[in-house]
């Protein structure tokens, strides 16, 4: 049985203040072709499906061509929410999405959803865990339920597993291999002090365990309980993720192997550093890679308005910094380098930098007229 296990979709996000419904879409396509290109025999969604809990109405209507398509393709589909998602939201239509083989389970209600499907080795039992914390849990047990893993581990306790069948979980939580923690970025929010995280041990006796919540893909404890990792790069910090679908293969009873399918997206995010001019120049030399979202590092800080000048090149500039230690070699100058010119030079400076050229002969008459209009007013 072939599995594509993808999570943390976070559809309608902003990487800063730009919108990535477009590459969201175009990712979701990549998905689906994905899915027919390896015939495979469900696509599993381990929640945090939309960024917030009140997605936008695009976002829904994404979520929603991406679905039907899978559908008519019959391939279907089980997903779980994530701590982004609204449960109740989720679980909207659930039971009858389920005859078309869409399975999504919203909130926890004190047992886990249930999904078979079969090959020629037998029945494969997928179950359901929507992201839980304590409190969502507590009312459905006489155990002392304080942590995560509290609940994940009492949550877990009502399967009766057949043990000579395979079975996998889907699941988004923070799960942690004893003392080793997983590798996270600066897009996932992670409780101080752990009672958020669940041992992987808690997971023993499935055969896969496909989770969401963080946004690298990497395995925990042993490569049959993975993170998928988000289909995008959502923040800054996640630049030099490899981003890809997760492609399941589960074979007889023990058989599990995995595979890594990579993404082009529609855009990449990209740090660059240099000077200025420098980063302007390899633009104009080259095309390539012009339109992907740009995290610009500049190692020289005299520009005026840099971010104006690198989005005529990079048009989808996200964020631009000065290099620490350039700004403090800035700083530690004896004077300052415009501090000598009178206001008509400093004008013209401004103009160089933000069109990269010299003020015409004609600008800078209409120029002086201006400034020596506002000379005149300035006189008492």
């Amino acid at each position: 049985m072939r599995l594509l296990h993808i999570g943390d979709l976070h559809l309608g996000k902003y990487l800063l203040e730009m919108p990535l419904l477009d590459d969201q879409r175009y990712v979701l396509e990549a998905a689906v072709a994905a899915a027919a290109q390896h015939s495979v025999d469900a696509v599993l969604i381990a929640g945090d499906i939309y960024d917030r809990s009140v997605p936008p109405a695009d976002a829904v209507g994404v979520l929603d061509d991406f679905i039907c398509e899978l559908s008519n393709r019959n391939i279907p589909v089980l997903a779980v929410s994530g701590n982004h998602d609204s449960p109740e939201r989720l679980e909207f239509g659930s039971r009858l999405f389920s005859g078309r083989g869409v399975h999504i389970a919203g909130y926890y209600n004190g047992d886990l959803r249930q999904v078979v499907l079969n090959d020629k080795y037998g029945n494969v039992n997928f179950y359901l865990l929507p992201f839980i914390k304590p409190a969502m849990v507590r009312s459905f047990f006489d155990d002392d339920i304080n942590t995560t893993q509290d609940a994940v581990s009492a949550a877990l306790r009502g399967i009766s597993f057949d043990q000579t069948e395979r079975n996998v979980l889907i699941a988004h939580q923070f799960v942690c291999a004893g003392e080793h923690s997983p590798e996270t970025c600066e897009s996932e929010t992670i409780s101080i002090g752990g009672s958020d995280s669940v041992d992987v041990s808690c997971f023993d006796g499935f055969d896969y365990v496909a989770l969401g919540h963080l946004h690298r893909s990497q395995y925990i404890g042993r490569n049959s309980v993975r993170y998928a990792g988000s289909p995008l790069k959502y923040s800054l910090s996640e630049g030099r993720h490899n981003k890809s679908f997760t492609l399941v293969t589960i074979g007889e009873k023990g058989q599990v192997e995995t595979e890594l399918i990579s993404i082009s997206p529609l855009h990449d995010l990209r740090k660059i550093t240099g000077k200025l001019d420098d980063l302007i120049t390899a633009a104009k030399s080259s095309s390539s890679g012009s339109n992907d979202y740009i995290h610009a590092v500049l190692t020289d800080d005299s520009a005026i308005d840099p971010a104006a000048r690198l989005r005529m090149v990079y048009p989808n500039l996200l964020h631009v910094e000065i290099n620490r230690a350039a700004r403090e070699s800035y700083n530690n100058t004896d004077a300052d380098p415009m501090a000598h010119k009178s206001e008509p030079e400093l004008f013209e400076n401004f103009y160089r930098h933000i069109h990269g050229m010299d003020l015409t002969q004609e600008q800078r008459t209409v120029f002086d007229g201006v400034f020596a209009k506002i000379k005149e007013d300035e006189k008492p």
